[in-house]
């Protein structure tokens, strides 16, 4: 086991596991660490605990001190310096008209280096720019290209249930979400309904996906033929949170269509139904998967 402390730089931000040397950190104690990219001040968001030596990438990193008064004045000084470095950088692509849009500008805590960060459709050379900011800023620059979903979490947001983006507050990393996980929940496959403001399916999709597929390997499936306590008959609907079936049980007397909760019938014959024209709308939505 390793004693650790974990760190988060950014809000929502991905949580690291550094060495506490010895000192005691409570949650929301801002600290000074040592990074792979420098040194940098983050705010402590799991005190120490220890954790499986797996759980670890080594080397750790060590905690160099807890945050002081300078320090944390250091740190709103250099927002304020972020803030005309945007502006900067903004003139600087116009005046190189490369076709990139600016999200976010960091400056590690020693300032010796300056992060920018912007979204762009294909690649771009930015060689003459980072020697143009270069220029200005007398330090190391670089420009990262990120995707769609972090331009989202960065920016923030509100999404379509009125409240801000998931991505945004809690969401320390973005999981795997598809198509196929609205289809299983009998989602309307509307791009603009499943979509969030970032163009990509709802991350949202992810958290009830797990209680879906245990639904629907006990639930059969429509046009099954089952097995019931008044005879045997076919699914003509189901209802998966409510575990409930309707079937069209086989009478003399014409239809007759009755309620049963998944755990009154057997399914005697399943069906695999496969619809050509699902599938080729499936297959339309996959962009949205980026």
């Amino acid at each position: 086991m390793v004693n650790v402390v974990g760190v988060r730089f950014r809000t929502a931000g991905k949580i690291y596991y550094f060495d506490p040397c010895d000192i005691s950190f409570k949650k929301g104690d801002m600290v000074i660490v040592e990074t792979a990219r420098g040194v940098e001040c983050g705010e402590v968001v799991v005190p120490n605990h220890e954790v499986p030596d797996d759980d670890v990438v080594a080397p750790l990193k060590n905690v160099i001190r807890k945050a002081d008064e300078d320090d944390l004045k250091h740190v709103q000084e250099n927002h304020e310096k972020e803030k005309e470095a945007f502006n900067i950088c903004l003139e600087k692509i116009r005046k190189h008209g490369l076709e990139m849009k600016l999200i976010d500008v960091e400056y590690t805590f020693d300032n010796n280096k300056v992060l920018f960060y912007f979204t762009a459709d294909g690649r771009v050379d930015f060689r003459e720019l980072v020697k143009d900011l270069a220029s200005v800023f007398r330090t190391r620059i670089e420009l990262r290209q990120i995707g769609v979903r972090d331009e989202a979490k960065m920016m923030g947001a509100i999404g379509a249930c009125g409240r801000t983006l998931c991505c945004s507050t809690h969401l320390a990393e973005f999981h795997p979400v598809s198509i196929k996980m609205a289809k299983e929940q009998s989602l309307s496959l509307n791009p603009t309904k499943i979509s969030g403001t970032c163009g990509r399916l709802m991350c949202c999709l992810k958290y009830e996906q797990e209680t879906y597929e245990y639904l629907l390997k006990k639930t059969p499936k429509v046009e099954a033929v089952v097995q019931t306590p008044q005879g045997q008959g076919t699914v003509v609907q189901i209802n998966l949170l409510k575990e409930k079936v309707k079937v069209k049980l086989d009478s003399e007397q014409g239809a007759d269509i009755k309620e049963y909760h998944v755990d009154e019938v057997r399914v005697v014959k399943d069906v695999e139904k496969r619809n050509d024209q699902d599938d080729k709308v499936l297959e339309e939505l996959k962009v949205l998967e980026d």
